[in-house]
């Protein structure tokens, strides 16, 4: 049986500590194996543990809930006696990255465990798509990670001063949250993350052809991600990363490169879309009615700073709209909620129609 000073020396470097040495106890006593899961593939995964990475079965721990299946980044109890060995169980995760599915129940779809930093990329080969980012970090911020925004490709915007005002434009988006431009090229920014992403566990999330494998490949310091160019037409990749994996970086951390996410669904991310949205939520908290919906109600907060020019259109346009999904997706899995929203919506369509006849009236 491996010690617990080997266990420590093996897996410190993956993140192992006291606190996830505490939550194996009692597998240990079963004479479990302590690993971290570095890749998940068709019903089985590769775990890092003190005896070097094993290939082991998921079927154990795979129920039809597929938010309790096995990911990249779970801490698991591995069984050696089998044949694949396979995982008896996971540790409580601290965090988790999840997006909804795009079946009709909208499942959720864990893509990550265990994450301290979700670094998004953002590809400046192509125009800012600033709501696309708005809903990253409202994943990020509902998984319990740091979001870290990283502007890819910085070298093909070759004037200071418009670089400039891309990263504030990004910042004006992200309040809290910190935005580098980066050219994995040229090395531009690579220093900055580093320390960044240097302890704990990283996430890379972006689109096809934002550049997350070639920046994976500069922080690790060796091409171990293969990469592809993207598509000069829209500079859309061609998924060249297809599963979740982990690597340990070699000045400390650990980074989980995904493949590019085309739909972004939320999934229960109430709080991580205040978050996104904090200045709408601290004017919202000033509205006449609490449950003002910053349409055409009297005394919206929300509304008057749009008036005024304090507040862009594009921003509470945005966060009405991932307000309405997010919504919409926990109320498919809450009748309650699902009845309430009914109304809501009944009742506003009924004062929009009285408004409507009002105002024929005053015209006739």
């Amino acid at each position: 049986m491996t010690s617990s000073s080997a266990v420590y020396s093996a897996l410190a470097p993956y993140g192992w500590d006291d606190e996830w040495a505490d939550a194996f106890t009692p597998y240990a006593t079963e004479g479990l194996l302590p690993g971290r899961v570095v890749r998940v593939d068709r019903g089985q995964c590769d775990v890092v543990t003190a005896g070097g990475t094993v290939r082991a079965d998921t079927a154990f721990v795979t129920p039809h809930d597929p938010m309790r299946v096995v990911c990249t980044g779970d801490w698991v109890a591995v069984e050696e006696g089998g044949n694949p060995p396979y995982v008896r169980a996971y540790l409580p995760r601290r965090t988790a990255f999840v997006r909804s599915t795009s079946s009709k129940r909208s499942d959720g779809q864990i893509l990550a465990a265990n994450v301290d930093h979700a670094v998004v990329a953002v590809s400046l080969a192509v125009d800012l798509d600033l709501g696309r980012v708005e809903r990253f970090l409202a994943l990020a911020w509902e998984s319990g990670a740091q979001p870290v925004v990283v502007l890819t490709k910085a070298d093909l915007v070759t004037d200071p001063v418009t670089l400039s005002h891309l990263v504030r434009d990004v910042e004006n988006t992200a309040p809290g949250v910190p935005v580098l431009g980066v050219s994995a090229h040229c090395g531009d920014g690579l220093d900055v993350l580093r320390a960044l992403v240097g302890g704990g566990t990283s996430v890379l999330l972006g689109q096809s052809g934002a550049g997350k494998s070639t920046l994976a490949n500069a922080l690790i310091g060796e091409d171990v991600m293969d990469v592809r160019a993207a598509r000069d037409v829209d500079g859309k990749g061609r998924h060249t990363t297809t599963t979740r994996n982990l690597l340990a970086l070699p000045g400390g951390g650990v980074l989980i490169d995904t493949p590019g996410l085309r739909g972004v669904g939320l999934y229960d991310a109430e709080s991580g879309v205040g978050q996104v949205f904090a200045e709408i939520e601290e004017l919202a908290e000033r509205c006449r009615f609490h449950d003002c919906a910053h349409e055409s109600e009297p005394g919206c907060a929300v509304r008057a700073a749009v008036d005024g020019g304090e507040l862009p259109v594009r921003r509470l346009e945005s966060y009405r709209k991932l307000v309405r999904e997010n919504q919409w997706i926990v109320a498919k899995t809450d009748a309650r909620l699902r009845a309430e929203i009914r109304r809501d919506w009944k009742r506003k369509g009924a004062e929009g129609r009285a408004a409507m006849r009002a105002k024929q009236g005053r015209w006739a």
